[in-house]
């Protein structure tokens, strides 16, 4: 394996020669070059380390500019605190990762997720930084989008509650509403999953698939993902896109990934850990939730910034989320139900009422707790209609209790919005099937 070696001035370089050779006789590996992280205590002018010695400006530059210039197999760190310490660490195995090498110390060993050759079509993944930031909202909206442009997109959807066998759905063929989400629950389906999401309110063919864990870089413990994009290899569609799960990354080589993170989320969530690993594998950020009282414009500038940090040419796109319902509620007195924040219930009921003519008469955000969910249904009796997400409780609990009820059961998405989305998302697709074109014509 090629190696490159981490070396700081805070070892005597004698110590550090005979390190790299037996760490890399251990390993299996030879060094092709050696990054100076800093520290200068012990440090000897004119020393040969007998590989070529990259310096930079501080430990991250030195690694990316190393890294930039030679491949490697494994990251080897020979280094350790006062020179780096626990975020640099972090920061140096995204670098590490994002580049497809493993990161070696004395007792830890990170690997980048395995991305499989298994699409034959053009495709994007969208991935997240957590549950509950959207990403399956902006899946499913994206989905909608290469549909209107041409693009005929089928989606592979990973979730914590998909099936055991990858299961298709032809959205375009669904009839959105309660007796089709009903018999898929009596079926034993989990018909609140990602997967029924986007395909009923996108109406588009979609591929459930499952996952269960999921390591620090984002890969699934267990999947049955790559079986599912062989099948949606066969499909009559032109353009895959796979949405990830939670903050785990489908493991599939893709032409681009689209990263979700929420504004109301620790900058250093999105930016340090191995969140910088995935800003690093991706080409373009949508920050949702950009917006009070989710996140302030101080507090939306401050992760942009971190962002940026790790990723200056990345570009982010702050963006908010709206209620978007599926079929006409206009005139009707409705129950909204959502996981939306409670602190958000107010600003989007209004914007139902006012962008939809219905009337808001109660709302609840507690679709992913059931119990207080229940508690939240008694108080919906001026109610003549349900909104909801489909997720969580969406089937089980509210569906069945408004064909109990016998009041209709309307069902909504959410849309990103934001200046320039749309032609931001549309710019990603159009140069990820240029080049496959390219690539397949080579």
């Amino acid at each position: 394996m090629r190696a490159l070696f981490l070396i700081d001035g805070e070892h005597y370089p004698p110590v550090v020669l005979d390190a790299m050779e037996r760490v890399g006789e251990s390993l299996g590996a030879v060094g092709v070059a050696a990054a100076f992280l800093g520290g200068t205590e012990k440090l000897k002018e004119g020393t040969d380390y007998g590989i070529p010695l990259v310096t930079g400006e501080s430990p991250e530059a030195a690694v990316k500019r190393a890294l930039a210039n030679y491949p490697v197999e494994v990251v080897v760190d020979l280094s350790d605190e006062p020179v780096v310490g626990y975020r640099d660490r972090m920061r140096i195995a995204s670098l590490s990762l994002a580049v497809g090498a493993r990161y070696v110390g004395s007792d830890f060993e990170l690997r980048a997720p395995n991305f499989h050759e298994v699409s034959e079509k053009p495709s994007l993944a969208v991935i997240g930084t957590g549950k509950r930031v959207g990403k399956t909202a902006v899946s499913g909206y994206l989905a909608r989008l290469l549909s209107r442009e041409g693009f005929a997109p089928g989606v592979v959807s990973m979730g914590r509650g998909g099936p055991p066998e990858p299961e298709v759905i032809e959205g375009h063929k669904m009839k959105v509403g309660s007796d089709y989400l009903l018999e898929a629950l009596r079926r034993g389906a989990h018909a609140a999953s990602d997967y029924y999401e986007t395909a009923a309110l996108s109406r588009v063919t979609t591929v459930g698939c499952r996952r269960c864990g999921g390591g620090l870089a984002g890969e699934p413990f267990v999947s049955n993902v790559l079986e599912g994009a062989r099948i949606a290899n066969g499909l009559d569609t032109g353009f895959t896109v796979f949405d990830g799960s939670g903050a785990v990354v489908p493991p599939v080589r893709v032409g681009g990934r689209v990263l979700v993170a929420g504004a109301h989320q620790d900058p250093e969530y999105i930016a340090g850990y191995l969140g910088a690993y995935r800003l690093l594998v991706s080409d373009l950020l949508l920050l949702t939730m950009s917006e009070e009282p989710m996140a302030n414009e101080e507090k939306v500038r401050r992760v942009i910034g971190a962002v940026h940090d790790v990723k200056p040419e990345m570009e982010v796109m702050p963006v908010v989320f709206r209620p978007r319902p599926v079929g006409d509620i206009g005139g009707m007195r409705l129950a909204y139900v959502s996981t939306a924040p409670r602190a958000m219930l107010g600003k989007l009921s209004g914007y139902l009422e006012e962008n939809y003519g219905c009337e808001v008469v109660a709302a609840s955000g507690n679709l992913s707790d059931r119990r207080r969910l229940a508690s939240d249904l008694e108080k919906t009796v001026e109610a003549e209609a349900y909104l909801t997400e489909i997720k969580a409780a969406a089937v089980d609990v509210v569906t069945r209790r408004g064909v109990e009820e016998g009041k209709p059961v309307f069902y909504c998405d959410n849309d990103p919005c934001g200046d320039g989305v749309d032609e931001a998302l549309l710019t990603l697709a159009r140069k990820i099937a240029g080049e496959f074109v390219r690539g397949a014509n080579s």
